[in-house]
């Protein structure tokens, strides 16, 4: 058996900030969510940052377009009953307009001033740029561009440490490579079925930044065996990812491991993640993941999941 793999406290990358290898992902807590196909309560969102206060968590995951801003909202009143802790750590994001998918100055500066806003505070220890595949790298990087915004903010004091957050992997990858960025966040790409972000995983470590992996259940379709989704990545899922899933889930079961605990693990076993996101809709919900990391996993399951991976062309390898 593999060590059991619990809550545990990590660096993350060159920030020097100690967040722990789970971290609270908020990406649901809207109003109605229908990528996530669920309705969270305000009461329960409430309830889950006052859980993760209690909990050996410390570290929480938002961005000013979750939920149309729901998810910031919910923390920040969260917040206003109950004072965050000093070593409680809550990033967030900058995000485009959501109507017209402008990173403008003007956009931006607004986001970041709602951000601010909903959670109550004057500033954050992480800022990323999300999303940043809406625009092209080089309109990124332009003088004035939302990159030199992101730093702007930074040198201001509204955020001690700066981020790149999205989806592409190769163009993930050329954010990291600039130097600019001590955090990224990575999504639905380095799970149990799809190791798109590899690469960039290792990029970002080696260069010092703080590696955080999100949703390691591939919007899903891993959290629960027997499977109830056949979307990953919020779409129809391919017949031999499906099929990767089904023979995963099997071989869990057959060694008496559930395969929300092997995808979660997946991730926090990698020394070169320091967090991993993981989305939750309750204050049981968090409890269960954290529970999952109690879950002893027998290094033939790791081998046999291993070889179940899909093969590369079947993953999303943006």
């Amino acid at each position: 058996m593999t060590a059991v793999n619990t809550v545990e406290n990590k660096v993350l990358g060159r920030t020097g900030l100690v967040v722990s290898s789970l971290c609270v992902g908020t990406s649901a807590w809207g109003l109605v969510s229908p990528v996530h196909n669920v309705v969270v309560p305000e009461e329960d969102a409430v309830g889950i940052v006052h859980a993760a206060f209690e909990s050996p968590l410390n570290f929480m995951d938002t961005s000013n377009n979750y939920g149309d801003g729901e998810s910031e909202r919910r923390i920040g009143l969260a917040l206003a009953n109950r004072p965050l802790p000093p070593d409680f750590i809550i990033q967030t994001k900058l995000d485009r307009d959501p109507i017209t998918n402008s990173f403008d100055s003007e956009r931006l500066e607004r986001s970041l001033e709602e951000s601010l806003g909903r959670l109550g505070l004057g500033s954050v220890p992480i800022l990323y740029l999300h999303d940043p595949e809406w625009i092209t790298f080089e309109e990124a990087m332009a003088a004035g561009g939302p990159v030199e915004m992101l730093v702007r903010f930074r040198d201001a004091g509204y955020a001690q440490f700066i981020g790149i957050s999205g989806g592409p992997a190769k163009l993930l990858q050329r954010f990291v490579e600039t130097g600019v960025f001590d955090a990224l966040v990575t999504h639905n790409r380095f799970t149990l079925v799809d190791h798109t972000s590899d690469e960039l995983i290792s990029v970002a470590h080696e260069s010092g930044l703080g590696v955080v992996n999100a949703a390691v259940y591939g919007g899903g379709i891993l959290a629960r065996w027997p499977r109830t989704s056949d979307r990953y990545h919020y779409a129809p899922a391919r017949p031999r990812v499906l099929a990767a899933v089904d023979a995963m889930g099997s071989a869990c079961e057959r060694y008496g491991v559930p395969l929300i605990a092997a995808a979660i693990q997946a991730s926090t076993r990698d020394p070169r993640i320091d967090s991993t996101v993981c989305g939750v809709v309750s204050p049981t919900q968090l409890a269960e993941a954290m529970s999952m990391l109690d879950v002893a996993i027998p290094e033939e399951l790791w081998t046999e999941l291993d070889r179940l991976i899909p093969e590369r062309s079947e993953w999303i390898n943006d």
